[in-house]
């Protein structure tokens, strides 16, 4: 019996696999890359039965437009996303994110948009037919690492699935993507090369997410931040929420596929609590930042973590 696969007949705009990344590879250059919005990856994957880690689409602001060829399968969709649901008849229905559907060969998924956000998943029954890559499947386009030869996917490309015809059970989650008021940071390494009135800048105004962010790193715009001693320092390792500040004072966040050395001072780094919620920020998006203490960032991570599992353990 052939495979059932999926045609994609539009791309979407910066559509790739994407899992929980690649572990302990940086010093050979390589991040943890992975899910942007790890929660929502989580969650696709439990809607349709599948153990939390396999692999799924990431997708930004539109997604694809897909046609299943084959048996049936079951599928889900994460995030704030408008999508349809083209049966093969031609009869279009909305579909909503946060529960699964069963679809056979010859109907399609339309993902139109993503509301007020970047990042939106979708999963299918058992995962992907794909390749793994220093343990993931996970694709940076940057280096050009993981399958699909390190690229976003490009149109009538055909991406096959591990199984077909697989038993459907109907699962939903009431769930609402929320937004907090504040990101949270510790300090970095470098906080004391910037001036006290940098300083208090950066804890009481706002940034805006400039147009130049992507996987890579989100730039920010507003007051310039003053740097007392060096605005250049000797290349270091960065990690993922790291928040560096160039000569021209404007703040960059390190994301998932961030380079893994840098040499402008870093003044903070998100806690892993508020990542999620980060990276769903879309350009002219307004940033306050909120300093707290190391062992505070871990209780909040232990948090994020329960209130995780706790939303996987509601799915049915």
């Amino acid at each position: 019996m052939s495979k059932s696969y999926f045609e994609i007949i539009r791309p979407g705009i910066n559509t790739t696999f994407q899992d929980t990344g690649r572990n302990n590879l940086y010093y050979i250059g390589i991040p943890f890359s992975g899910a942007m919005d790890k929660r929502n990856f989580l969650i696709s994957n439990a809607l349709v039965g599948n153990k939390f880690d396999l692999t799924s689409i990431e997708f930004a602001y539109q997604g694809p437009l897909l046609k299943l060829t084959g048996g049936k399968t079951s599928i889900a969709i994460t995030g704030d996303v408008n999508f349809n649901i083209i049966r093969k008849s031609s009869k279009i229905f909305q579909g909503e994110c946060y529960q699964s559907y069963e679809i056979e060969s010859g109907d399609q998924i339309d993902i139109l948009s993503t509301n007020k956000s970047v990042y939106g998943y979708f999963s299918v029954k058992d995962s992907f037919d794909v390749e793994s890559f220093w343990g993931s499947s996970s694709i940076n386009t940057r280096a050009k690492i993981g399958p699909n030869e390190g690229e976003k996917f490009l149109k009538n490309q055909k991406i096959y699935l591990k199984n077909q015809n697989s038993h459907f059970n109907k699962k939903k989650l009431n769930y609402l993507n929320s937004k907090i008021e504040y990101i949270r940071f510790i300090e970095g390494t470098n906080f004391d090369y910037f001036s006290k009135n940098a300083k208090k800048i950066f804890s009481s105004e706002k940034f805006i997410v400039s147009k130049l962010t992507d996987r890579m790193g989100m730039r920010l715009e507003g007051t310039k931040l003053e740097n007392i001693i060096n605005t250049n320092i000797k290349s270091e390792g960065l990690i993922k929420g790291v928040i560096q500040v160039p000569a021209d004072g404007n703040p960059i966040i390190m994301l998932s596929d961030h380079g893994t050395i840098g040499g402008y001072p870093k003044i903070g780094v998100v806690i892993s609590a508020d990542y999620d919620k980060l990276v769903q920020l879309t350009p002219g998006s307004k940033i306050k930042f909120k300093s707290v203490s190391l062992a505070d960032a871990e209780k909040l991570y232990g948090f994020y973590n329960m209130e995780t599992q706790n939303l996987l353990n509601q799915i049915k």
